[in-house]
């Protein structure tokens, strides 16, 4: 009777091996912190997304027309480099074709908001004197650098004897106008493409789109279709920059510090 007993005993081996089943189904329950994906990759696998940043709901074709950025110059003053461009024309005055205007701006945009996240400089220019305070605005808004008055020559192309010093220069230029003047194209366009700059470039009727490498073609000289290209260019821009900071983890901007040191700044020079 006595064996019996003993022989129905647990041996110490199984009761070494409870624990043991415990500890390897605790360690098998417990969460392995996930190591942080490396910005390299995660910008290549963006790279990949045909429209990561959901650029192509900024605008609609309705918004294009409102603000008048399909009427180009007159018939005379085409640029020849630009006819795939136009519609037809309406009392001797060039139309765009907004259809083709929308593609070319969406890709413009989707460029330009991948700059932004990869945290590069993005420089605006414009030499019409009617919106060159609505484009400095936009682009102090949108925390980035304006250029609204003469270009001299060779701050690109030479830029270290310029300002005696190893000089970064911009990864983005945005051109609201391509034209220095009615006859002669914008000096900052020929000196980004001589130092392979990227550059998006509103291009109207009588423009060059040769030397752009995002030509938007539209009217470069209503108020309403430069302050339109401003808005979606600065939205684009921060959706870019909201991507980059969400992925690293880092804490989001105050977006409106941006438009109050503007508005600062305006007081002191009307006082």
């Amino acid at each position: 009777m006595f064996r019996k007993t003993f022989n129905n005993l647990p041996r110490l081996s199984q009761l070494y091996a409870v624990p043991a089943r415990l500890q390897n189904t605790q360690t098998a329950q417990a969460p392995t912190p996930a190591e942080p994906e490396d910005i390299d990759v995660i910008e290549q696998r963006i790279l990949k997304h045909p429209d990561y940043f959901q650029v192509n709901n900024l605008f609609t074709v309705r918004d294009l027309f409102n603000a008048r950025v399909h009427y180009g110059h007159k018939e005379g003053s085409l640029d020849d480099r630009m006819r795939p461009y136009i519609y037809g024309s309406r009392l001797g005055h060039l139309i765009f074709d907004l259809d083709k205007t929308a593609s070319h701006l969406r890709d413009a945009l989707n460029f330009a908001a991948h700059i932004a996240f990869r945290d590069g400089i993005i420089l605006f220019f414009n030499r019409n004197a009617i919106n060159a305070h609505l484009v400095e605005k936009k682009a102090m808004e949108a925390g980035e650098f304006s250029h609204t008055r003469f270009w001299r020559g060779g701050i690109f192309t030479n830029a270290n004897v310029q300002f005696d010093a190893v000089t970064r220069l911009p990864d983005l230029c945005i051109f609201l106008n391509t034209q220095n003047n009615v006859m002669a194209q914008h000096t900052a366009v020929r000196d980004s493409a001589k130092m392979a700059i990227p550059t998006i470039g509103i291009v109207d009727s009588n423009c060059n789109p040769n030397l752009i490498t995002y030509p938007v073609p539209g009217n470069d000289d209503s108020p309403a279709a430069v302050e339109l290209y401003c808005n979606l260019f600065k939205e684009a821009i921060w959706r870019g920059k909201r991507k980059r900071r969400e992925l690293l983890g880092l804490p989001p901007l105050d977006e409106t510090q941006f438009k109050s040191s503007r508005s600062r700044s305006s007081k002191v020079k009307s006082g």
